[in-house]
């Protein structure tokens, strides 16, 4: 490579020249460095604030009646949610009586975390799903039949409009279940909103490649504030177009996919499989144009040329995104004008990012100048020609 050359050689990973958006309140340095480690960029905009266990008085009021009188079933959902509650009760002085009081209920385990929370309590489970689904707890508890039954279910977070469990409750109450909801590790909004609301515009800008949900709460955080801004349907649009979401397991993914969002995710929900999800996965979401001779894709913030990161200008990003949209077809200087940032009405505007643009690429002739047209991409593969915008 010559001296001075802006080209980046994709040293540094799969995930080089991509942007990814972490909402994690939990863990997310962690998180950030496995992503980072594979050459991506990391925008983190923690979604939510969680409430600290030992300070939640809804917790203990609903902890001291099953210590008073235990459900005959209590099923559990994460580990993580599990153990907080232990110590938690620790700290309020009643875990024995707690642990002695659920030696009485039939407890259920979601999955191995939450199966080895209740064995690191002292207690035993009756029966995990094989395949950490509460959808198949819910069928198990149904088949069995729970009219009459009083049944202890976690609860990943608030009971809001977005989330899934509060549905697995009504499902069971519905079914002549008494359902006593356990609030494990409650959430709230963040008090400053300024990263989320940041976040939220570079989804709705396309301003990133992927956005990443390592929880049902963050999601749906994410969606009540979207909606509170006057911005939920732009933010969906282009969650179900070219901003990927990526959630860590199948109760997460809940409220998007309610919502029609399209949604990908590891076989194991674990933070470290999500992350190897995102590098195998998103770089087959991007589509390679052969263009001119080179290979060549778009990411959100910048372009991959040949294995090779090409720092490109806003406004020049913006024009070749615009050109991608009809690969190989012309599109008029008018069009793209109103693709440039501001605006105008001066179509030189788009000569001079043009010419700027083709210098960032390293070879001109990747965009085509059709006389008294407008301009094209470049591919080596035949479109017909449509109508001209």
């Amino acid at each position: 490579m010559k001296a001075g050359d802006p080209t980046t050689e994709c040293e540094t990973g799969p995930l080089t020249g991509f942007t990814i958006g972490i909402t994690a309140a939990r863990r997310a340095d962690e998180f950030a460095a496995l992503l980072e480690r594979r050459g991506a960029q990391v925008e983190h905009a923690p979604a939510i604030q969680i409430i600290p266990l030992a300070d939640d008085a809804e917790l203990r009021s609903v902890t001291e009646l099953i210590v008073a009188d235990p459900p005959e079933i209590v099923v559990a959902t994460t580990g993580i949610g599990f153990r907080g509650w232990m110590e938690a009760a620790e700290d309020w002085g009643i875990a024995e009586s707690l642990i002695a009081s659920l030696e009485r209920s039939r407890v259920l385990a979601r999955g191995p975390k939450a199966k080895g929370a209740i064995r690191a309590a002292g207690l035993r489970e009756e029966w995990s799903p094989p395949n950490e689904s509460s959808s198949e707890v819910l069928e198990h508890l149904l088949d069995e039949g729970v009219e009459g039954t009083r049944i202890g279910v976690q609860l990943h977070g608030a009971t809001t409009e977005w989330e899934p469990l509060p549905d697995f409750c009504e499902v069971l109450r519905e079914a002549g279940a008494e359902v006593l909801p356990i609030p494990v590790y409650r959430w709230l909004p963040p008090r400053d909103t300024t990263a989320i609301d940041q976040m939220i515009s570079q989804i709705i800008n396309f301003d990133l490649d992927a956005v990443s949900f390592t929880s049902a709460p963050a999601v749906a955080s994410m969606l009540g504030r979207a909606q509170d801004t006057g911005r939920l349907e732009p933010l969906l649009a282009a969650l179900r177009t070219d901003v990927h979401a990526m959630c860590v397991g199948s109760i997460t993914a809940g409220p998007l996919a309610a919502l029609r969002v399209p949604t990908s995710r590891p076989t194991r929900y674990r933070l470290g499989a999500l992350a190897r999800h995102i590098t195998e996965e998103l770089p087959r979401r991007v589509p390679t144009f052969r263009v001119a001779g080179h290979d060549m894709s778009i990411r959100s913030r910048s372009v991959m040329v040949d294995s090779a990161l090409r720092p490109l200008s806003p406004a020049g990003l913006t024009l070749l995104k615009a050109l991608a949209r009809r690969p190989g077809r012309v599109v008029s200087r008018q069009a793209l004008l109103t693709e440039l940032p501001g605006g105008g009405d001066d179509t030189h505007a788009v000569e001079t990012a043009m010419a700027r643009l083709r210098a960032g690429l390293g070879d001109s002739r990747m965009i085509q100048t059709v006389v008294k047209r407008g301009y094209r991409l470049s591919v080596d593969v035949e479109y017909e020609e449509g109508e001209n915008t």
